[in-house]
């Protein structure tokens, strides 16, 4: 597939600032995060696109290049990276400012960033199915995890009998190697992660026969994971520290939970509102009379409906739908109740004949006001 210029990428105009470049990137990044469209390739492929595009554009330098002689530049390149060939832990180790952690973006509590002297566990992800109910209120549940744990045998240290380590002969402790390219502007170096080492500047003299040199071995744990109140279909949790061990002692992964909501037979969801629909018997909607409304929270409300209640009229009860869910605004949302009026479909003999009674009643035929009304929803609908 052919490069997109790198402004079109991320939908800004070549006079545009650093702040506007940033914020452009990081809504497109949020968009095509792969922890937001799991085994989505297209959204990947969109992702590194907009990670390179922003690799050059924040760069002064390289915008420069860039601006000058565009994609290749008179020697070959102009020291932009190429997203397509890197994995998505170095696109979140170079841009972790922009997401505020390797999850955060969805979740509550933000992730971990890598470091380059540690080694960092990789990531978990859950899927748990909720109630309404459990919505309403928020709820801890518990989950038996496999993953990655420290070793027994070592501790975690990966070394056998405590033998310990000893610096890297490569790197010489830093964890990192440099090289030095020439490019268009001279020499220009770069550093990478040491490979003899993978960047903790330490190797091991003697590896435990038990876990290889790693330090972590497959385990089980019980994981209790809180999910706040008011949570919604495609949110993703991140809970810090809990995902796979790191090798070596390194910086534990973190679990990304999945919410899935299961249809209530009662609610229908309308974000942190509830609708309730009401079947009314017909003699209540003429005379009026009380009802009894159920709520998410358990209660029932006592309701009167006035004598010619009419069907579609609709009620909002303030405050008794589903709590905000923590940093995305306040209060409760409210119970919305639809008035349906229910016509029986079998009448007995008496039945009919008292309806037949009424049926030529002044106050059976409809109002002229009440005509209109319906005339005039049912030109909206169709208009």
């Amino acid at each position: 597939m052919a490069k997109r210029d790198y402004y079109e990428v991320l939908g800004v105009d070549k006079n545009a600032t650093e702040d506007q470049i940033k914020k452009a990137y990081r809504t497109i990044a949020i968009k095509y995060h792969p922890d937001r469209n799991p085994g989505n390739k297209e959204a990947e492929e969109k992702f590194k696109e907009a990670a390179e595009a922003y690799d050059v554009l924040h760069d002064p330098q390289k915008r420069q290049q860039y601006d000058q002689f565009g994609f290749n530049g008179p020697q070959g390149g102009f020291g932009g990276f190429s997203a397509s060939s890197m994995n998505m832990d170095d696109i979140f180790s170079m841009f972790g400012d922009i997401f505020g952690g390797r999850a955060g973006f969805g979740g509550f509590g933000g992730g971990t960033h890598r470091s380059s002297q540690q080694h960092r566990g990789s990531d978990l992800r859950l899927k748990v199915r909720l109630s309404l109910e459990e919505i309403a209120t928020g709820v801890t549940k518990k989950f038996k995890v496999r993953k990655d744990i420290p070793c027994a045998h070592c501790h975690g240290t990966g070394a056998e009998d405590g033998s310990g380590t000893e610096t890297c002969p490569t790197c010489h402790g830093s964890g990192v190697i440099t090289h030095t390219t020439q490019s268009i502007f001279g020499m220009m170096q770069t550093q990478g992660t040491c490979p003899t080492c993978n960047g903790s500047g330490r190797i091991i003299k003697n590896k435990c026969r038990h876990c290889g040199g790693t330090g972590v071995e497959k385990g089980e744990e019980v994981v209790e994971i809180k999910i706040p109140a008011g949570v919604a279909e495609g949110m993703i949790i991140n809970v810090p520290g809990k995902g796979n061990a790191g090798h070596n002692k390194g910086i534990n992964g973190d679990i990304q939970v999945f919410v899935e909501e299961i249809e209530d037979d009662r609610f229908i969801r309308d974000d942190s509102d509830l609708i309730y629909n009401l079947l009314l018997d017909f003699p209540t909607a003429a005379l009026g009379g009380d009802v009894e409304i159920p709520t998410i929270q358990g209660t029932k409300l006592r309701v009167k409906m006035e004598p010619g209640t009419q069907p579609g009229k609709t009620l909002r009860l303030r405050g008794k739908g589903l709590p905000a869910v923590q940093g995305y605004g306040r209060g409760n949302g409210d119970l919305v109740v639809n008035v349906s009026v229910y016509v029986p479909k079998t009448l007995s003999r008496e039945e009919k004949e008292a309806i037949e009674k009424f049926k030529h009643s002044d106050n059976f035929q409809g109002d002229a006001a009440t005509k209109r009304s319906i005339f005039q929803r049912f030109k909206n609908y169709f208009n």
